[in-house]
């Protein structure tokens, strides 16, 4: 399905996953448009890619309505965009609470509602949706945050039950640390020794491997898959060894 013509729709395309998968789409000859909301850093990755670079705050609905009807057509939307926050949930300021439901949850449903007709009445198409392990394994301190996951989780798997026989693919690419500016913005950095960061570049093959090859879920690293199936098999044992080893 990906080659020249393609048409890419990627959002969070300003830095991290979303920069490195405008990249790894316009590497093979795809028409990308990348969404977000530093003007200098879009277009920073536009120049050095090609793809059309598009400000735009999803927070916003009305945004996302605007956006799809001034792009058109889109064959692959890559929903990347997201906001983190860690600590404890007791500790979060309403507006930050808000501010990731709208971006993690909100903004991919309102994407996948505003192009998913157009992909149904061409009989193709793929919706490739970025997660987390936070969305499996529900992380200390980020209880909002995995929450948004989880729900992208959800999201993807219902749409692709309602999608099944018309030709639409949906993705659910689920990445674990990945080395991008995500916990300086976040406020919190990551200092763990294990598992160690992934570069973008591996996450943003993953989510053309996802398209390529029509693949449900993509984990990265993969080792990641283990963990995510022990806890919807074990629970309790899964909290007791997080708990345990962090």
């Amino acid at each position: 399905m990906i080659g020249p013509g393609t048409r890419v729709l990627v959002t969070g395309g300003s830095s991290g996953i979303g920069a490195a998968t405008v990249e790894a789409f316009t590497a093979r000859g795809c028409r990308v448009v990348a969404v977000g909301r530093d003007a200098r850093a879009l277009d920073d990755v536009a120049r050095c890619t090609g793809a059309t670079p598009h400000v735009a705050d999803l927070a916003d609905p009305q945004t996302v309505t605007l956006l799809v009807e001034e792009v058109g057509e889109v064959d692959v939307l890559v929903a990347a965009a997201g906001l983190g926050w860690a600590g404890h949930v007791t500790d979060m300021a309403a507006d930050e609470l808000d501010a990731l439901v709208r971006v993690n949850v909100l903004a991919p449903m309102r994407l996948t509602r505003a192009v998913l007709p157009g992909m149904v009445r061409r009989r193709r198409g793929h919706l490739v949706f970025v997660s987390s392990i936070a969305g499996h394994m529900a992380v200390e301190h980020e209880a909002v945050y995995s929450a948004t996951k989880a729900a992208v989780n959800v999201l993807a798997a219902s749409v692709r039950h309602e999608v099944a026989d018309h030709g639409v693919g949906v993705s659910v690419v689920v990445p674990g640390v990945v080395d991008t500016p995500f916990f300086a913005r976040r406020g919190v950095p990551y200092t763990r020794r294990l598992p160690r960061p992934v570069p973008a570049s591996a996450v943003a093959a993953g989510i053309v491997r996802a398209v390529d090859r029509g693949r449900t879920e993509v984990f990265v690293p993969r080792w990641l898959r283990l963990p995510a199936r022990l806890r919807g098999a074990a629970p309790g044992l899964t909290d007791a060894l997080q708990r345990r080893f962090g």
